[in-house]
């Protein structure tokens, strides 16, 4: 049975081995009060202390999916105090890129509708990403006058490509759901009324994957690409012996038996049995 709390900005939903971590400020599009950052960085402590948790879907409560930092509660009620700024930041930065990205299970952004400026760098941080062909992404610091800050800049050269990245962070342009499918913002889009299910079907997917294998193969994908080719063979060799050593649930002997020995395991069409 699992065991998840209550928190005032953060709404926790358990299905079947998923659990749905849902910012829950509706009448502010879900905009990150510093409260809401200080509630995930607890809330997704709480998943990962929680066996009956798979994997982690995170989404936004009513019609948005999060629209970007509060500027009222995280900008200006800090503006004369740095060390309340500073603890804002920190609480930031630590549930929405160095959490999520290390993530050891399974996540899945689910963007439901509205997700602007700061609110890309949890999408980012997140392994996968399915978006309502309805939702509406925008970049819109160039038109405060500001730049896409904390790590968001970082993050959409890295997931977009360079022309895509440039040309939605320097006109503030708006993109839809399909939109973000097509330029590999996501993974891909539905429409709204099949998010959850198209979502709930992918992770239940993940959630039969091996824990190990799935965390393993995650870090080498997202450590590789700023590697050169000797760096990143390095590095795979390397984590390669580490998981065949640090495996609890001997997997990998598990897997070549059924594949060489009971001829009952088929890798390109499912899962061995664990």
């Amino acid at each position: 049975m699992s065991k998840l709390g209550t928190y005032e900005t953060v709404k926790l939903e358990h299905e079947n081995g998923i659990t749905f971590v849902v910012m829950n400020r509706p009448e502010k599009r879900n905009a990150m009060s510093p409260q809401l950052h200080f509630d995930m960085n607890d809330a997704l402590d709480d998943c990962i202390m929680d066996d009956d948790t798979k994997v982690v879907v995170l989404t936004g409560a009513g019609p948005a999916f999060c629209a970007g930092q509060d500027i009222k509660e995280f900008f200006r009620a800090s503006d004369k105090d740095p060390k309340v700024r500073l603890k804002n930041r920190r609480a930031s930065h630590g549930w929405r890129w160095e959490k999520l990205s290390k993530f050891p299970k399974p996540t899945i952004a689910m963007i439901n509708g509205y997700c602007f400026g700061g609110a890309f760098t949890q999408v980012s941080a997140c392994d996968l990403a399915i978006a309502a062909d309805e939702a509406v992404f925008g970049l819109s610091e160039v038109n405060w006058g500001i730049i896409p800050g904390g790590i968001v800049s970082w993050n959409v050269v890295n997931v977009l490509g360079f022309r895509d990245a440039m040309w939605y962070a320097v006109t503030g342009e708006t993109f839809t759901g399909k939109e973000a499918a097509a330029i590999k913002f996501v993974n891909k889009s539905v429409p709204l009324a099949d998010l959850r299910a198209t979502t709930m079907k992918l992770a239940l997917a993940l959630k039969e994957k091996s824990p190990v294998a799935y965390r393993y193969t995650r870090d080498a994908i997202r450590s590789t690409r700023g590697m050169t080719v000797e760096q990143a063979a390095d590095y795979l060799n390397a984590k390669s012996d580490a998981l065949k050593t640090g495996d609890p649930e001997k997997n990998r002997e598990k897997a070549m038996t059924q594949f060489l020995d009971e001829k009952s395991f088929k890798p390109g069409l499912g899962n061995f049995k664990r």
